[in-house]
């Protein structure tokens, strides 16, 4: 299963919901994290390409002053993009063929319609949420309201990725409800 939706929408929970029922859930964007890890390729390669300044006092990768330069320049985004997305699948395809036959096998990811992956999954399942309810999220994981908006717009609209979708969760209500959501899901395909 491809798992997909804009920022802020709840993709992340679904994840957890999914895998707290027995799903083996792929995460593209911890991956992401672990490919640009101190003495990897995936961050020489983004220093060579942006410079010290993405670096942390740590040696780290500095995720915050890589992401003012990227979300304010589309092309600068591209070239992030480049580097790291086929680090980023080789790992994941990995792991998703390390999944047992019989699993439901999820692969979070969140450019699942801009990378047009949606034709490698039996079933496409966006997350959708009111953008003021993901904008209220966004900023409890402190993204100022405009650097939130520049993100949501960097991707693409709620409608592009529902044209690709199986099945559309929308997650602007309680935990609950989503739960209730997920269970229903699960029993899909569970059933496939």
């Amino acid at each position: 299963m491809g798992l997909t939706g804009g920022i802020g929408a709840g993709k992340s929970e679904v994840a957890r919901l999914l895998a707290a029922r027995g799903a083996e859930v792929v995460s593209a964007d911890a991956i992401a994290r672990e490919v640009v890890a101190p003495g990897s390729e995936g961050l020489t390669a983004v220093v060579a390409e942006f410079g010290e300044r993405v670096l942390g006092a740590d040696g780290a990768l500095d995720r915050s002053a890589l992401g003012r330069i990227v979300f304010a320049d589309p092309l600068r985004r591209a070239r992030l993009e480049e580097i790291i997305l086929p680090l980023v699948a080789a790992e994941a395809w990995a792991r998703l063929e390390a999944a047992p036959v019989d699993a439901v096998a999820v692969y979070d990811v969140p450019l699942l319609v801009e990378g047009q992956m949606e034709g490698m999954f039996d079933v496409v399942v966006v997350v959708e949420a009111e953008l003021e309810t993901r904008l209220a999220r966004l900023e409890r994981r402190g993204l100022e309201r405009e650097q939130a908006l520049a993100r949501i717009a960097s991707q693409v609209t709620d409608a592009e990725r529902r044209a690709v979708a199986d099945v559309v969760l929308t997650n602007s209500g309680s935990l609950e409800e989503l739960a209730r959501s997920v269970e229903e899901l699960w029993q899909r395909l569970s059933a496939m």
